[in-house]
C-alpha cells in the first residue's frame, strides 16, 4: 500500500520527515491577502449559513462586511502590533470580525465565553487588546474583567443599548480601494493568539503566525465542500475552520448553540456536510447518541477528530457507519497551530494519528534527549521550519509520549507529565484506560491516581457506559483485576460511573476535573 504523505526516515539521525507540498498561493501573501483574493474570485458562492440564526451570506456579502469592520478598526488607528479580543459564539458576523483582523494584519485573541472573569482578566492582561467583540450576555463580565485596560467593546448579539453594536460597526463606509495591509514581518507575523485548553494545567496564550503550516491537512478542500465544526475561535479547531473556509472558498455551517450530538447529526444531513472536525469527546457523544444508527452520513468525505485520546471502541462504532477513507485521526499542538500529523489510512493503521504532515520533521527522544528508532516509546518532538527561531535547537517538545511504527506512522500513548507511581511501580493512566475500554459496554473512561501514604497514586477511573448497559462498578473493578497483567494496575481506589466525562470548554477530557469529581462524589479524603 502506498501510504500518504510520502515520508522519509533518516536511520542515522533517527528522524522522520515529509516533503513540503507545492504552494497553491504566492508564498509572500498573508492569510488575509489570500482570503481577500479568493472571496473576490467567488463572489456569488454561499460562504456561510447560520443554522441557529437562519442567515445566509454570499462571499460578496461576507467580504463587504469584513471590509467595513476592517475600516472601522483603521479608523481607531489600530496597527499591526495591536490585538483584537473576541469572546463570542459562532454568530453570523463573527467570521467578518476574524477576516477584518486578517486583512489588517491584526492578531485576534479569542477566549471561551464560559471562562470566569478571573481567567479573562489574566489572559487579556497578557495581550492587552484595544478592541473586544463579545456576545451581549458576556458583556458585564468582560467589562469588569478588562477594567484595567483602555479597551473599546462591541457587542455581537443580545445587544445592550448602552454599548456599541456590530450593526453600528457594519454601517462604517467602505474605504475606497480597500486592500489588505502587507505584513511587516511577512508570514512570521502573528495571525492569532490561542489560549491552551488548561486540560493539563493553567491556560496559557500561544502565538499562531501566518505560516502556511496552518493549512496542513486541508489542501484537498474545494469549493464543493461544506464544513461544520461546533468549536469557536477560542480553540484551534474553530480557527482552522474559519481560515480554511476563507482560503479554499468552502461553504461553512455555523450555529450559536453549544454542541449537541443529535443537532450535529441533523446538520450533517440537512446541509449535506462533507467535512466535520471534532474533539474525541464529541465523537464519543455522537456514537452514543440514540439518533446515530439512523443518521444519514453519506455526504461526509472527511471526519477529522483530534485533541486527545479516542478509544478504539468509539472509533470502531464510528467506522461501522462511515467509510474508512473518511475517518482521519489527527495530532497537533496549539503552539504549531496546525496538524503535525493526520491519518489518511484508518483501516490499515487504526488508532494512529498518521504520518508527519508535509513540511514536518518528527523524532522520538528518551529522558536523556537521545533520539529513538521505530517502535521505541519516548517524547514526541516536532520541527516545522517555522520553529527555527522560536524553539531550542529548532525542536518543539510536545510533552506527549508516543512511538513511530515501521511505516512511519505515529501513535500517541499519553502525556509525559501524567506518569504516576503506585507500590514503587510507574504507570500511565492510558494503561488503565486501555484495559477498561476493552470491557463490553464501556464507551469512555478517564483514569487518574488517588494518592495515599501507603502505596502512592492508587489507580482510579471515571467510566461512561453505553446506553442500557447493565453492569456495576464492582464488575469493572473485577474486569480490570482479571485483565491487568500486574497487581499495581488494578483499580485500587475504585471506579465511578458518570453520564459524561468532565471536559474543558473546548471539549477535551480534563483529567484533573474528573479526579476532583471522583473525590467529591465518593467523599474521599486524600492523605496529607
Amino acid at each position: 500500500m502506498a501510504f500518504q504523505p510520502k515520508t522519509d526516515y533518516d536511520a542515522v539521525e533517527k528522524m522522520w520527515s515529509s516533503e513540503r507540498e507545492k504552494p497553491q498561493f504566492g508564498e509572500s501573501l498573508s492569510i488575509g491577502e489570500i482570503i481577500f483574493q479568493e472571496m473576490r474570485r467567488h463572489p456569488k458562492g454561499i460562504a456561510q449559513i447560520s443554522d441557529s440564526e437562519k442567515t445566509i451570506l454570499l462571499r460578496e456579502d461576507l467580504l463587504r462586511n469584513s471590509i467595513r469592520i476592517a475600516t472601522y478598526m483603521r479608523n481607531l488607528d489600530l496597527s499591526q502590533f495591536d490585538i483584537v479580543g473576541i469572546i463570542a459564539n459562532n454568530s453570523t458576523h463573527i467570521a467578518a470580525v476574524a477576516y477584518a483582523c486578517f486583512f489588517n494584519g491584526i492578531a485576534l485573541h479569542s477566549l471561551n465565553s464560559n471562562y470566569i472573569p478571573e481567567i479573562i482578566e489574566k489572559l487579556f492582561l497578557i495581550t492587552k487588546p484595544r478592541l473586544i467583540f463579545c456576545d451581549g450576555e458576556a458583556y458585564p463580565k468582560v467589562r469588569a474583567a478588562t477594567a484595567k485596560l483602555n479597551v473599546e467593546i462591541v457587542t455581537m448579539c443580545n445587544i445592550s443599548e448602552d454599548v456599541i453594536s456590530i450593526q453600528e460597526v457594519l454601517q462604517t463606509p467602505v474605504e475606497n480601494g480597500f486592500k489588505p495591509t502587507p505584513l511587516k514581518l511577512g508570514t512570521d507575523h502573528q495571525l492569532a493568539i490561542l489560549s491552551t485548553s488548561g486540560s493539563t494545567g493553567n491556560q496559557k496564550a500561544v502565538v499562531v503566525t501566518n505560516s502556511r503550516a496552518i493549512l496542513c491537512g486541508f489542501t484537498q478542500l474545494t469549493t464543493e465542500d461544506v464544513q461544520y465544526a461546533s468549536s469557536g475561535m477560542d480553540w484551534a479547531l474553530g480557527l482552522y475552520t474559519i481560515v480554511t473556509s476563507g482560503v479554499f472558498s468552502t461553504r461553512r455551517i455555523i450555529s450559536e448553540k453549544s454542541f449537541d450530538p443529535s443537532e450535529t447529526l441533523r446538520i450533517i444531513d440537512q446541509y449535506q456536510v462533507t467535512w466535520v472536525m471534532q474533539p474525541p469527546g464529541q465523537v464519543a457523544a455522537i456514537v452514543n447518541c440514540p439518533d446515530f444508527e439512523k443518521a444519514n452520513l453519506q455526504s461526509l468525505r472527511y471526519y477529522i477528530y483530534t485533541g486527545g485520546r479516542c478509544t478504539m471502541e468509539v472509533q470502531g462504532k464510528l467506522r461501522q457507519r462511515i467509510d474508512s477513507g473518511v475517518m482521519n485521526f489527527g495530532f497537533g499542538l496549539s503552539e504549531t497551530a496546525s496538524f503535525s500529523s493526520l491519518n489518511w489510512h484508518y483501516d490499515a493503521k487504526p488508532n494512529s494519528v498518521g504520518r508527519p504532515s508535509p513540511g514536518y520533521k518528527l523524532k522520538i527522544i528518551n529522558d536523556q534527549g537521545e533520539s529513538l528508532g521505530p517502535n521505541e516509546e519516548g517524547e514526541v518532538c516536532l520541527n516545522t521550519g517555522a520553529t527555527d527561531e522560536v524553539y531550542k535547537n529548532s525542536w518543539l517538545h510536545s510533552g506527549d509520549l508516543g512511538y513511530m511504527d515501521d511505516d512511519g506512522f505515529l501513535y500517541i500513548v499519553d502525556r509525559k507529565k501524567d506518569v504516576l507511581k503506585y507500590a514503587a511501580n510507574k504507570y500511565y493512566p492510558h494503561e488503565v484506560e486501555d484495559i477498561i475500554s476493552g470491557m463490553p459496554g464501556v464507551l469512555e473512561v478517564c483514569a487518574f491516581g488517588i494518592w495515599n501514604m501507603q502505596g502512592g497514586d492508587a489507580p482510579a477511573a471515571n467510566v461512561v457506559l453505553m446506553p442500557s448497559v447493565q453492569i456495576s462498578e464492582q464488575d469493572v473493578e473485577d474486569y480490570v483485576a482479571q485483565h491487568a497483567n500486574t497487581e499495581f494496575l488494578r483499580l485500587h481506589a475504585g471506579c465511578l460511573f458518570i453520564n459524561d466525562l468532565k471536559r474543558s470548554p473546548n471539549g477535551k477530557t480534563n483529567r484533573a476535573a474528573n479526579k476532583d469529581h471522583f473525590l467529591r462524589t465518593k467523599g474521599v479524603q486524600i492523605d496529607s
